[in-house]
């Protein structure tokens, strides 16, 4: 068994190889698949706080990652149609900045999982399944219906946007700022899990009467962590958006809700590189199986059913052989 410490520095060296290689090589495809990798991962971080840390299974995070990337295609839509953006009260002009798209983009999310949580978080187990989805397929029917920013057929981006220093067109420029900010993700995900925020919300996740009983608030925790798994993935929904430079009404739908918890319970639910290793083994499925057969979905069927049977702390706790509460 390999140490968990060890294994962590392992994968994410092996995710950094992979595109530095391909640079190499002059195959500027695997870098887009290697990208993709890393914001999947990243949207995952986000949810592997609240599910991993906070017990709240979530199948409504799609929200975010929606509001995350119509934030950065309507801000941009603007900026290149050089119109401004009506709010009614004021107007803004649109930018190409990744730095202000991010912020609005992490703004947008945290405000809507802070409204979200305050009624989800009033229910509990199935119940809050539920509303959380309810509320994902809101947000998905309202951006079908939403005409002016392309409706179902969504929102195209004509260049990717711009970070100071760096050209964003080039592949791993752009692979490079999207692995520095998953960085940030996963050293902030292990830092509030070893902090006293992060034991307490454990304790509340496993034991809420207890928690309760010496003075600690599980409600107040948990919509604390579900504000910041939400803005962690709408920063995603971002960057996402500008890889593809395109949104559109799927990126709210529940079948990503799905995907992103997929990827967390392959890595391992709870493991800091979980994340990480549930989206590479998702992205060599969906590329090596998806061009043989339209069905590979079944084989990632078979893996996700043969972890949760048999190695529940998911590919991480395999590997390394060690165990977590829930687990």
């Amino acid at each position: 068994m390999i140490p968990e410490r060890l294994l962590n520095a392992l994968i994410l060296a092996g995710l950094l190889a992979v595109p530095l290689w391909a640079l190499a090589a002059d195959e500027p495809f695997t870098i887009t698949l290697a990208t993709r990798v890393v914001i999947l991962a990243l949207a995952a971080v986000g949810l592997n706080i609240a599910l991993g840390i906070g017990g709240l299974v979530s199948l409504g995070h799609a929200a975010f990652f929606g509001i995350g990337g119509y934030a950065m295609g309507i801000l941009a839509h603007h900026a290149q149609t050089y119109t401004a953006l009506d709010l009614g009260l004021f107007t803004v002009s649109g930018t190409k900045s990744m730095p202000v798209i991010w912020l609005v983009a992490t703004l947008a999310s945290m405000l809507a999982a802070l409204l979200i949580g305050l009624l989800s978080l009033r229910t509990s187990g199935v119940y809050f399944i539920m509303i959380t989805l309810a509320f994902g397929q809101m947000f998905y029917y309202f951006a079908i219906g939403w005409a002016e920013y392309g409706g179902e057929d969504g929102l195209s981006i004509y260049l990717r946007n711009s970070f100071p220093g760096l050209n964003t067109l080039v592949p791993i420029h752009f692979f490079g700022l999207c692995f520095a900010v998953l960085c940030l993700a996963l050293f902030l995900h292990a830092r509030l899990a070893a902090s006293p925020f992060g034991l307490a919300l454990n304790a509340a996740r496993q034991v809420p009467g207890r928690a309760e009983a010496v003075g600690l608030d599980p409600k107040r925790l948990k919509l604390l962590a579900f504000v910041v798994s939400g803005a962690i993935t709408g920063l995603a929904g971002a960057l996402f958006a500008d890889l593809n430079r395109f949104v559109s009404p799927t990126m709210f739908s529940w079948h990503f809700s799905g995907e992103i918890m997929v990827l967390v319970i392959l890595g391992g639910t709870a493991r800091v590189m979980g994340p990480v290793a549930g989206a590479a083994l998702y992205v060599a499925l969906e590329h090596w199986l998806g061009g043989l057969t339209d069905y590979w979905i079944i084989f990632l069927g078979a893996i996700l059913l043969l972890i949760v049977l048999f190695a529940r702390g998911g590919i991480v706790g395999m590997l390394s052989g060690r165990r977590q509460a829930g687990d």
